[in-house]
């Protein structure tokens, strides 16, 4: 396995529910910040490309938000789940190699693991952010609930039992994006 180039400055660990906006957030801090100074890792990439390769899958269409996808999602969170179980540091370790940024910005942290993985390996780097929106909300983006999707602890293992450093309320309704991440982009500019 590839080492990393370089000791992060600053890691933000974003969790949140499907179509609760992760992505959104994470890709507008990363063009604020710019991309040699913000590097965003997903933690499900690493995952779909093993499950793709064991399983004979284009990856291309795992990666996409598609029905290609959703046809695999519940065994690729079976598998992800035997894996993690096996080595919980797994899928974070492949994510971060050779990430050459001063602060990583992690968009897709699923389970309590992968938050203890962080807090273990940089502890004084790591802050978590929680992505929330309601049901209506996710809705309208296109999410519906799924038996043994959305009820699984890919969804659910960070629903209670941590306290977030940051939390993010992506609903039309609460302050902006711009504003509510203000504080964050100032902690990564004083960071680097």
């Amino acid at each position: 396995m590839e080492a990393r180039v370089s000791e992060p400055k600053l890691i933000l660990v974003f969790s949140g529910k499907r179509k609760s906006g992760k992505d959104y957030v994470t890709d507008l801090i990363q063009n604020r910040l710019g991309s040699d100074v913000c590097g965003v890792l997903r933690l499900s990439g690493p995952l779909k490309q093993q499950y793709a390769q064991e399983h004979g899958l284009d990856l291309d269409q795992l990666m996409g938000s598609g029905l290609y996808k959703e046809q695999y999602r519940a065994d690729m969170i079976l598998w992800g789940e035997i894996r993690r179980q096996q080595d919980p540091g797994f899928f974070c370790r492949l994510a971060t190699r050779g990430v050459q940024q001063p602060v990583w910005v992690v968009s897709d942290a699923r389970r309590l693991s992968d938050l203890q993985w962080f807090w273990s390996e940089f502890p004084r780097q790591t802050q978590s952010v929680r992505v929330q929106s309601s049901d209506e909300t996710r809705q309208q983006r296109g999410w519906s609930f799924s038996a043994g999707v959305d009820d699984a602890e890919s969804e659910c293992g960070l629903d209670s039992r941590v306290e977030f450093d940051w939390i993010i309320t992506n609903e039309t309704n609460a302050p902006s994006l711009e504003e509510q991440l203000r504080p964050i982009l100032k902690l990564a500019e004083e960071a680097v």
